[in-house]
Parts: C-alpha cells; sequence; structure tokens
C-alpha cells in the first residue's frame, strides 16, 4: 500500500490495522475496488433532494453532473443524503429545522471519511443549514445553489412566485378572480424545478453564498433547468477536489470581510429580511460575533437596491431576467466601492479577481446609482421601547405612507384570533390601525413562522387599501411586501416588551429616524410586566424541546447556544477512537 497521504479519508482506509481492513472490506462490499480510493481524495457530495421538496427537484439528477466532475478531476466522489427544507411545506417552520439540519451536516461530515463536500441546496433553509454546518466542521467546501425555477406564466400574464400569490390571494379573498382564473394560477405560477424565481429568501441566500465566496462566480442565479447549470455542476465536482489539495476550507474563506460583503450585496439586491437571521448566525459560527444587526442598518444607510427584481422593482423582471443581465458578478462590479475586493472565494482568486471581466447587458434590471430602485438598502433595523434589541422592515417594498406612521394597536396572542378577524367582513379595524400578532417568535412560534406579513383585513381589502402597518416577533417569506415590521427582539414569548401591548395603544415607526416606540408610560409597563404569565412549553420532549431550551433570539441569528465557536471544539475526530 502507498504511503497515508495528508487526508482525513486515509484515517479510516490507508492504515495497517484491524479498523482500516473493516472499512476497506466495507467499501468493497458496495463493489468498489482500491484504485477506486487509493490515493484520491474521498469528496462527500451532500444531497438535500426529496420527493417533498420541488425546489431540488432536479437535484436526483444534477448530482451525476457533480459526480462526472469529481471524477474528471481525480477524486473519488460518494452522494450522502441529508434533511430537505421546502418551506412552502414544512410546517410549523422550516427555521425551526434549519439548526436540526445544520447538526446533521456537520456530523455527517465530521464521522465519514470525507476530504471535501459539495453542498447541494438552495430552498431558503438549506442554503444557511448547509453553510453552518460545514463551517463548523471545516472541511474544504463548496455550495452549489439549485437555481431559480422559471417565470411564471398564465393567461398571457407573468407570474412571480410568493410575491403573486399573496397579491391575487387578496384577489380572490375579495371575491375579484374566477374560479377558472385562480385555478390557472395556482397551475402555473410555479412551473419548473428551482427555488423561487422572485427575490425572496431562496434567491437571496444563494447570493449570499456567492458573496461570501463559498460559491462559484455567477452560480448563484443561474436558473435550475438551463444547460449551464448542469456544466456549473460539474465545474463544481472538479474545483472540489483542487480545493482540497489547497486546503482551502471555510476558516480561510469566512472573514469578517466575507460578512460585510455579503451584507452590502444582499442590500443591493432588494434582500429578503431572513438574510439578516442566517447571516448573523453564519458570522457566529466562523467567529464573527461582531457581526450584528448594526453592520446591517449602516450598510442600508450607504448602499442603494440596485437589483429590479420583484417583489422590489418592476413587476416584469425575475430572476432570470437578472441572470442574463449579468447575474451577481455584473451586479458587484456597480458595488465594487464597498466591496472588500481581496477577499478569497471559492474559486482560489480573490472576489476582485473573480468580478473583473464581468458585464452588465440590461441597464433596467440591474440599475445603475444614479437611478436606483430605492435610494438605501432593502432593510431597515429599528429600535426604541417596543424592541430593545431591534426589529427589521423592508421599506423597498412597502408603502410610503407608512415609512413614518402612528397608529392604535389591535393585538392578538396567536394565529387563529388574528385570522378570525382578518376574514370577518364587519371587523372594527382601519387602514391606520397598527396590526399586532405576538408569541410567533423564535419560542413562540415556534421556530419563528412566516407569518409576518399578515394578510390585510378582508373588510380592507374590499376597500381598495393595499397595505397598512403590521408588527410581529415572527418573520416573513421574501417574496413578501408590505408595511411589516419583523423579528421584535427580546421576543413575547420570553417577556419581550410585545407581549406588554394592549389593545388601543398608540405605537409608532418612523423608519428614517430607525424608531419604533410604543407611547405607554413606564409605569403601566411595569404593572403590565408584574402581570404577565409566562406561557406553557411548546414542546416537552425531542428536538422540540432541545430547540426551546438552547434557541438564541433573531438579533443572535436563531443559533442554538452550544452550537456557537465560543461553546468550544468539537470532539470526534476519527484519531480519537
Amino acid at each position: 500500500m502507498e504511503k497515508p497521504l495528508n487526508w482525513r479519508s486515509q484515517r479510516w482506509l490507508a492504515r495497517e490495522d484491524f479498523r482500516s481492513f473493516n472499512h476497506r472490506s466495507r467499501f468493497m462490499q458496495m463493489g468498489y475496488e482500491e484504485q477506486d480510493w487509493a490515493g484520491k481524495p474521498i469528496i462527500a457530495i451532500l444531497n438535500s433532494w426529496s420527493e417533498f421538496n420541488p425546489c431540488h427537484q432536479h437535484f436526483r439528477d444534477r448530482v451525476e453532473d457533480v459526480k462526472r466532475g469529481i471524477l474528471q478531476a481525480g477524486g473519488f466522489p460518494l452522494e450522502m443524503p441529508t434533511m430537505s427544507l421546502n418551506d412552502a411545506i414544512v410546517k410549523p417552520s422550516a427555521l425551526l429545522y434549519r439548526n436540526l439540519m445544520a447538526m446533521e451536516v456537520e456530523e455527517m461530515i465530521r464521522c465519514h471519511p470525507v476530504d471535501g463536500v459539495v453542498l447541494m441546496g438552495g430552498c431558503d433553509k438549506t442554503t444557511p443549514a448547509m453553510l453552518l454546518g460545514a463551517i463548523s466542521a471545516q472541511v474544504p467546501a463548496i455550495f452549489l445553489p439549485a437555481g431559480p425555477m422559471l417565470r411564471g406564466h398564465s393567461r398571457g400574464q407573468t407570474l412571480g412566485s410568493g410575491s403573486d400569490a399573496f397579491m391575487f390571494w387578496d384577489e380572490r379573498r375579495a371575491g375579484r378572480i374566477s374560479e377558472s382564473t385562480w385555478e390557472g394560477i395556482v397551475g402555473g405560477i410555479a412551473r419548473s424545478p428551482g427555488t423561487c424565481m422572485t427575490m425572496g429568501t431562496a434567491s437571496t441566500m444563494t447570493a449570499i453564498a456567492e458573496a461570501l465566496g463559498m460559491a462559484l462566480n455567477g452560480s448563484s442565479s443561474m436558473p435550475a433547468v438551463d444547460a449551464g447549470h448542469r456544466r456549473m455542476a460539474a465545474r463544481c465536482g472538479r474545483r472540489i477536489v483542487e480545493m482540497v489539495g489547497e486546503d482551502l476550507h471555510p476558516g480561510r474563506i469566512l472573514s469578517r470581510d466575507a460578512f460585510l460583503n455579503a451584507i452590502v450585496v444582499a442590500m443591493a439586491m432588494g434582500c429578503s429580511t431572513n438574510a439578516i437571521i442566517h447571516l448573523i448566525a453564519m458570522a457566529r459560527r466562523a467567529g464573527h460575533a461582531d457581526v450584528g444587526l448594526d453592520d446591517f442598518d449602516r450598510i442600508s444607510r450607504e448602499v442603494p437596491v440596485l437589483a429590479n427584481i420583484r417583489p422590489n422593482g418592476d413587476s416584469r423582471y425575475l430572476m432570470e431576467d437578472f441572470h442574463y443581465a449579468g447575474g451577481l458578478p455584473a451586479l458587484m462590479t456597480r458595488l465594487s466601492r464597498h466591496l472588500r475586493l481581496e477577499a478569497l472565494t471559492v474559486t482560489g482568486q480573490s472576489l476582485g479577481e473573480n468580478i473583473r471581466e464581468a458585464q452588465i447587458y440590461n441597464d433596467e434590471v440591474i440599475r445603475p446609482w444614479d437611478r436606483p430602485i430605492y435610494a438605501e438598502g432593502a432593510l431597515a433595523v429599528l429600535r426604541g421601547n417596543l424592541a430593545p434589541d431591534g426589529c427589521v422592515i423592508k421599506p423597498s417594498a412597502m408603502s410610503e405612507r407608512f415609512l413614518k406612521h402612528c397608529g392604535p394597536a389591535v393585538v392578538f396572542d396567536d394565529y387563529p384570533s388574528l385570522k378570525q378577524m382578518l376574514d370577518d367582513p364587519q371587523a372594527d379595524i382601519t387602514a391606520d390601525h397598527v396590526i399586532v400578532l405576538r408569541n410567533a417568535g423564535p419560542k413562540g412560534g415556534p421556530g419563528m413562522p412566516e407569518w409576518g406579513m399578515i394578510p390585510l383585513p378582508l373588510k380592507l381589502v374590499r376597500e381598495g387599501v393595499k397595505d397598512m402597518l403590521r408588527i410581529s416577533d415572527a418573520r416573513m417569506s421574501g417574496t413578501s411586501y408590505g408595511a411589516c415590521v419583523l423579528h421584535v427582539a427580546p421576543e413575547a414569548y420570553v417577556g419581550g416588551p410585545l407581549g406588554l401591548v394592549r389593545t388601543g395603544d398608540l405605537i409608532s415607526v418612523d423608519v428614517a429616524a430607525r424608531s419604533i416606540h410604543l407611547d405607554v408610560d413606564e409605569n403601566t409597563l411595569m404593572r403590565r410586566r408584574a402581570e404577565w404569565i409566562s406561557p406553557p412549553p411548546r414542546y416537552a420532549r425531542g428536538y422540540g424541546r432541545m430547540l426551546l431550551d438552547h434557541i438564541l433570539q433573531a438579533d443572535q441569528g436563531c443559533d442554538m447556544d452550544f452550537l456557537l465557536t465560543q461553546a468550544g471544539p468539537a470532539v470526534g475526530e476519527p484519531d480519537i477512537f
């Protein structure tokens, strides 16, 4: 046998002891011979394909393209399945299971003879979950984005997943859409494999993966069914083998500068509000606990929204248009004054080298600085006595009327009671009221469901109202829009001030001043706090109980405390056993 190489896999396979004999015999049991793995890095392909996940429908075939690339570069590919989280289907919330998937990815890498890993994901929570796990495992890793689906169509009309679903649902509630028209929308709004083709959380997070340097240049917006996506998958396979030889692992790529680059890109893309939670979680896993809400708000004031994609911009443009306009590399050429161009990426080159030859092919889709979609970044962080640890709003996708607003609260402790009011055509509510939903945060939801884009009350929909101020400790889909204040921290379920609001209290929001205020005197709040009763636990056992005991608040990324870098090193490398 050849002298063992300095790869993790050799600890399993290249030693002259009983354990290595057993490992080799099991590989041979699968039909492999020593020449398949000897002297080659073993590359795990972590595939989040599932028949429950339409966004990853093409991954069952696409994995063969990845294997082709790995074999071409002299590696030995082995596929491993992971959890698959589809936001449209998983209940009560895919975020509830993001950390479970991250733990699974980390431990699968740690306990197998893996030298490098290709992460196949894309639907909202799969991207951050896989990156979180790879960050903690610290082996060379490259992310392969699922890519957006084709644009939707129905009756000659272009449809955008999520965004148009919300809009047409309100039209149907108001009785302005026939059943046959509605059926056409249902069947035409998502018509191919791939993630939402709007600037939702999926496209936000794959763009962030590329901006961080963890995905190939130009890969994040490539449509799932484009032949180029297959070629990109093979390139991922070839590149990960090279990365193993270079020992190019996440710890070398994910500097603080990389995370600041990701925030700049997110703001210019018109990103999902979910970006804040996931980026903070990843930064903390990577050892950068100083990346937080203040960075998002500061960069938001400096970087305008330049990507003209629903739900922020012109309703004509979707992710296909963005990709063929030049994609993320082209957008980043416009952002170069705000980017740390020396940051290292999975290509082995700097970010600046990656985008040097990028070109913009459509100035309507990737706007110039003097013609932005929104003059500031997509998100704003508000603070005040209602959210001492911060909350988030998306001013680029809301009515200007509510950028500064004061109105009386209408408070709901749970979603069923809220829904009852929303469906009541005689509800005592106006567009000036402020709807408050609480006990929907990380622990209260549980798992912080996407209930934050509270539907407009039926009464107001029939009156032609298009927006109103809504506040919650929940999240909302990245495809959502409207004057929705989200991620209120600390959440009501753990005793945050949102739990003290009463119907009729005046609430003021001023986005320009970055403030949110509950107009109730401190003595009254103290009395209410003394009367507040902690709700019962959402789970008594299992993963849910573990999550409730350890999940952090939204401003800290909703990771679990024992998974943070400062919690200590993981034990389990095979040399110990």
